[in-house]
């Protein structure tokens, strides 16, 4: 109908000889795009950069996200879009004991090598959970290797990306002359999202990430949230 518009034919014979309505097709005109379908590309082009962010994230958690961004919608609608784009985690089928952990986005820098010379050198961080009346806490925590002290910390009701950039802001706050320093990491999703990645690169800070397997890496880490665990945590109710 618009072709023929732009070739002369009258917008009104076009509509009387297909038996259509002209007010349907000037709306068209004022606005090509419906609103409906305006607010699922909003929706849609929000999960997108969740799931980009981080594809280990199902649904519910890129849902999540998109709403914290500002747009709004159920879990079921989530689904269906990311359903019909094909947007699924990169965990999403079971997986048994020979699964591969993810791929590295740093070199090991460490080494298994867990001294330094001074303050702000070198900081591990690692992530726990705690089961509450109310459902699980995630807690991030990262320590500086010279002190032996929590530096900075998280803690959500979500273990998502968000979790671990916040310890590490929390951190660089407190310490804040941190350039250069190593943050040393296991390969959890969180510390390898683009959002953990881009918070190192702000921070001036180098990224390092264990090996696969090697439980020793991260025993520091393990031994405070043993502590923590057997002295505070257990403790209460």
């Amino acid at each position: 109908m618009k072709e023929l518009a732009a070739e002369g034919t009258p917008v009104a014979v076009t509509c009387r000889i297909l038996k259509l309505a002209r007010q349907p097709y000037y709306r068209w005109i004022d606005q090509p795009v419906g609103d409906a379908l305006l607010a699922q590309a909003y929706r849609a082009n929000a999960l997108f950069d969740a799931h980009r962010e981080d594809p280990e994230f199902g649904y519910r958690f890129l849902a999540d996200e998109a709403r914290d961004a500002g747009a709004s919608m159920a879990d079921r609608t989530a689904w269906r879009i990311c359903r019909d784009n094909r947007w699924w985690s990169v965990f999403g089928k079971k997986r048994g004991r020979g699964g591969k952990a993810g791929p590295p986005v740093h070199d090991d820098l460490v080494r298994r090598d867990f001294t330094a010379a001074g303050p702000n050198r070198l900081w591990l961080a690692d992530i726990t959970e705690h089961a509450t009346g109310d459902g699980k806490l995630y807690l991030c925590a990262i320590k500086d290797v010279f002190s032996n002290r929590i530096v900075g910390y998280s803690i959500d009701a979500r273990m998502k990306s968000r979790l671990a950039v916040t310890a590490l802001d929390s951190a660089v706050a407190r310490r804040e002359h941190v350039d250069g320093c190593i943050l040393h990491t296991d390969r959890g999703s969180q510390f390898r999202s683009r959002k953990f990645v881009r918070a190192l690169d702000r921070h001036r800070m180098a990224g390092s990430i264990g090996r696969v397997g090697a439980a020793g890496d991260n025993a520091a880490m393990e031994s405070f949230f043993s502590l923590l665990q057997k002295n505070v945590l257990d403790r209460r109710r």
